[in-house]
């Protein structure tokens, strides 16, 4: 008879390999483990860059996956905060420790014993995974479907600093409308700010409009963003690439604030007297906390939000990827 712990999924065997079928023996359920079965799960930038080891930190085979959308299978026997039946969200990390520094102020993203749900692990590119107890976050009823998943990745990484930084009277600029941009713009608007698309296509413009966003902006063009200055309270940037900094947060307000969420590996050149001179911050973040995620949901449910999605099956991850190269304007979703 078949081990009910074994998981099929899809890895990428070897660096820059393609995504191929794989079974692996999960082993026997931990004490402070819930299994949930995988209904979906969005892609990320970050599976592309694991996959080519960019963080060289990448264990082969490696199954990616960290915007799960699952219902609860099984639990370890030390688990009272979940129950078989329900549904559940994971995303980066697979649990914190809740006794460290961090921990105990709230910041359970930051967890110094945290381990990432993909780093040395197995992630939700299967039918199943396995992430101790409080990296699993209940989900309420009102909040279902194929977007439900890329909100524990990209729908908290910008929910976060809008609920830590921006005001509904704020005037925000975002840039980039990819998986990202699309969330927050939608999420601002909502907020009850007056929302600026920055994006380097004329095609997403338009998109950006149709969300929700007040106005656009080029995001690379010189004369549009010197004529933008002094503009914004905060700017959040989505996107992967190196701008003109300098010029971006001259867009800003005194006391304005850049927040980071695209991973670049390029440095960001922004001279000390542009932020001295009008009391400027430069802010990034990850994830957020699990207070952020509650908040999160209730707010999306209250307001109907729900990223755009295009949805992949599994057997078809490959071209998902594909398609995730021409830097699609919501976010990729594979589902079972």
């Amino acid at each position: 008879m078949a081990s009910n712990n074994i998981f099929h999924g899809y890895a990428v065997r070897e660096k820059g390999g393609k995504w191929e079928p794989f079974e692996f023996d999960a082993g026997e359920i931990g004490h402070e483990e819930v299994e949930l079965r995988v209904l979906s799960c969005g892609i990320c930038h970050a599976e592309v860059a694991m996959a080519h080891n960019n963080y060289g930190m990448t264990q082969y085979p490696f199954v990616g996956g960290h915007e799960i959308y699952g219902v609860v299978e099984k639990v370890g026997s030390g688990v009272t905060a979940l129950k078989v039946g329900q549904r559940a969200g994971v995303g980066w990390s697979a649990g914190s420790c809740t006794q460290c520094e961090y921990c105990e102020m709230g910041h359970q993203e930051c967890c110094l014993a945290s381990k990432g749900v993909m780093l040395g692990r197995h992630g939700g590119f299967a039918d199943r995974v396995r992430v101790k107890w409080n990296a699993a976050t209940p989900i309420p009823d009102g909040v279902e479907g194929d977007h439900v998943g890329p909100l524990f990745c990209a729908g908290i990484a910008v929910f976060a600093p809008i609920i830590d930084f921006v005001r509904p009277e704020h005037k925000v600029g975002v840039i980039g409308i990819g998986g990202l941009g699309s969330i927050a713009v939608q999420m601002l608007k909502r907020w009850g700010c007056h929302v600026t698309a920055l994006t380097s296509s004329e095609t997403k413009r338009k998109t950006a409009l149709d969300l929700g966003a007040h106005a656009t902006l080029s995001s690379t063009d010189e004369e549009e963003l010197k004529a933008a200055a002094g503009r914004f309270d905060v700017v959040i940037s989505t996107v992967h690439v190196n701008l003109n900094w300098g010029l971006i947060v001259g867009t800003l307000k005194k006391l304005g604030r850049l927040h980071i969420l695209g991973a670049s590996s390029e440095p960001i050149a922004v001279a000390s007297m542009a932020l001295i001179m009008g009391h400027k911050t430069i802010s990034s973040s990850g994830a957020g906390s699990d207070s952020h995620k509650r908040a999160m949901l209730d707010f999306v449910k209250r307001h109907s939000i729900q990223p755009e999605v295009e949805v992949f099956p599994f057997a078809r991850i490959n071209d998902a990827f594909t398609r995730l190269e021409a830097n699609p304007q919501g976010r990729l979703v594979l589902k079972w």
